[in-house]
């Protein structure tokens, strides 16, 4: 009894100080005395959203009070208000509360900004805050960009951010025959790297297409303070429109695989990623209809309703142990029973592996494939290594 109550002791006194470093984490983007010297008498373009925020100002907002001249907004996907829904094509417009042009890089037209729009900046900052997995596409939309900077001879800025779910790495890493516009390099689905961290592996290990190359003078990470890779950040905004609190956060490495059949997660509800249900799944009472709505205007099962399990009661510590989980993946696709219609090919892009698909419809458990990744798991936390800002 003495042991376990030591046990409980060192736990809760872990938690708290976790909880204390977490509330003294500064971003990148509060180190105003760091990186405003260094954007004097240059033009700069930013990428971000409604995330990058120093306290109630928006990065932007700090760098024009502070004499910045900043000529060029991009957008990711979401817009650079956050509101539009996943995947959906945002236009180039102009920034209503500054003037300044945004130049939407989710507009289906072009995800490489033109040699015009390349000529009207010396340095590209990103200030965006990440989530940590691999088919979240706002890493994807930096690398795109420091291909852009590197092709035109730009400086690069990374004012960092923590990740959320930076405490671990589980997935398969990609297999870059399944490269696309939510897995963009041969990481993990869960990286367990800030976007700072990232954008340096990505430099270094020749990820960027063509071999380009930022040199190292010109590739800048401006870190955060207070922060390693175990602490619990816990997002002050939500990222976007669907992730709406730290739960949604911990459970997208398990539940967004959804999206690849057609079992609603909830989008369309005040649940999304935190339950899953299809109007035909047997054996369940929980039930819900997801509606046309902000963020989720054409969700998945449309105004019927689905049948299925309730995941928001699961704790966060539990839905981090998770990781990567495929059990429910499993369990809809058995009760279903719609074999080869279940899956479809969008699966492969976000698992980023081929023979997920197999395990599954083999008969694998969900414990039996994690198991399948656990040696590239461990490959890519020592190739990750030299690139890391803060401890492990």
């Amino acid at each position: 009894m003495k042991i376990l109550k030591g046990i409980l002791l060192a736990s809760l006194l872990a938690l708290c100080a976790m909880s204390i470093k977490a509330e003294s984490v500064k971003v990148g983007a509060e180190q105003i005395g760091e990186y405003i010297p260094m954007l004097k008498d240059k033009r700069v373009a930013i990428l971000s959203n409604h995330t990058g925020m120093v306290g109630n100002k928006h990065t932007l907002d700090v760098m024009l009070e502070n004499g910045v001249n900043v000529t060029t907004i991009f957008s990711p996907e979401h817009g650079f208000r956050g509101k539009a829904d996943a995947g959906e094509h945002v236009s180039s417009s102009v920034d209503a509360q500054t003037g300044i042009p945004i130049a939407s890089l989710y507009d289906g037209k072009s995800t490489m900004p033109s040699k015009k729009t390349m000529a009207k900046f010396d340095v590209l900052v990103v200030d965006i805050q990440d989530v940590g997995l691999r088919y979240y596409t706002y890493y994807i939309t930096m690398m795109k960009l420091m291909e852009a900077a590197a092709k035109y001879g730009k400086e690069f800025m990374v004012l960092d951010r923590p990740n959320p779910n930076g405490m671990y790495v589980d997935g398969p890493i990609l297999d870059m025959k399944y490269k696309s516009g939510v897995g963009y390099a041969p990481i993990p689905v869960v990286h367990g790297m800030t976007m700072g961290e990232l954008a340096l592996m990505a430099n270094g290990e020749g990820w960027l297409k063509d071999g380009l190359k930022i040199p190292s003078q010109k590739l800048h990470v401006i870190k955060c303070k207070n922060y390693t890779h175990q602490t619990r950040y816990r997002l002050p905004i939500a990222p976007s429109p669907n992730l709406r609190d730290m739960l949604a956060i911990y459970l997208y490495p398990t539940t967004c695989y959804f999206e690849a059949t057609p079992v609603s997660l909830g989008r369309g509800t005040d649940k999304p990623f935190l339950c899953y249900g299809h109007p035909n799944m047997k054996g369940y009472d929980y039930k819900f209809t997801p509606r046309s709505v902000d963020g989720a205007k054409n969700p998945p099962q449309l105004d019927r309703e689905c049948y299925g399990v309730d995941l928001s009661n699961i704790t966060e510590d539990e839905a981090i142990a998770m990781g990567v989980n495929l059990e429910y993946v499993i369990d809809a696709y058995k009760n279903l029973n719609l074999d080869d219609h279940f899956f479809r090919s969008f699966f492969e892009l976000l698992i980023g592996d081929g023979e997920i698909r197999k395990m599954i419809k083999s008969g694998k458990t969900a414990s039996e494939i994690k198991a399948t990744w656990t040696d590239d798991v461990a490959s890519f936390k020592q190739q990750r290594r030299p690139y890391l800002l803060y401890e492990e």
